[in-house]
């Protein structure tokens, strides 16, 4: 079956990367670690906001990361709404190598996966995916989610939901302060959008890794 959305029935998720931090600009994984938007990233998250909070989502939800929720702030502001907080949108845990760069840990063990402490994939994409299927089904009549998380979680689930258009998770685009469009249809969900940066935010050599 051809997959193509019902305007009339249209149930929509904007699946948004948080803005930059400064652990995001040494390009240090961040993981549990806790860092606040930098002055780029508050700027991205206007920009989301600017976006996002007019369009009259039904909710904004955060990963409880204090990066994620400053995001979701901005645009639940503009919305008129209160961030609520989903545990299972949380960064992947890089245990004792958050903080450090990816490639060091890949110097010395081949591959993050291999790393010991660090949390496997198919338990991230586990929460992930019980996450996203709790959201969904809070979309019974028309309506839009805004859901603010991490990298790693939101290649995971584009990947997930389209794996004919996206097989490898590693090859999606996912800047800071980007956000991509998760669309119902009526051959189930689709990602209609990738990595889209709203029009006012910081140029590309600021969103960071």
């Amino acid at each position: 079956m051809v997959w193509q959305p019902d305007a009339r029935t249209l149930r929509r998720i904007y699946l948004v990367r948080h803005g930059r931090t400064a652990l995001n600009a040494r390009g240090a994984l961040r993981g549990r670690l806790d860092p606040p938007l930098d002055r780029v990233g508050r700027d991205e998250a206007q920009a989301l906001a600017g976006v996002l909070g007019g369009l009259a989502p039904s909710a904004v939800v955060a990963s409880p990361l204090l990066r994620a929720v400053e995001t979701a702030n901005f645009i639940a502001t503009v919305a008129d709404l209160s961030v609520e907080v989903e545990t299972r949108m949380i960064d992947r845990d890089y245990g004792p190598w958050s903080g450090m760069a990816a490639g060091q840990i890949e110097d010395q063990w081949g591959t993050l996966d291999e790393a010991p402490g660090v949390e496997p994939l198919p338990a991230l994409d586990g929460r992930v995916r019980a996450a996203f299927e709790g959201l969904t089904a809070r979309l019974i009549e028309p309506s839009r989610i805004v859901v603010v998380a991490h990298d790693i979680v939101n290649r995971s689930l584009i990947a997930m939901i389209d794996p004919d258009r996206f097989p490898a998770r590693e090859n999606v685009a996912q800047r800071t302060g980007c956000y991509n469009i998760l669309d119902l249809g009526v051959a189930g969900w689709r990602v209609t959008g990738v990595d889209i940066l709203p029009p006012s935010s910081s140029p590309p050599e600021h969103a960071g890794v």
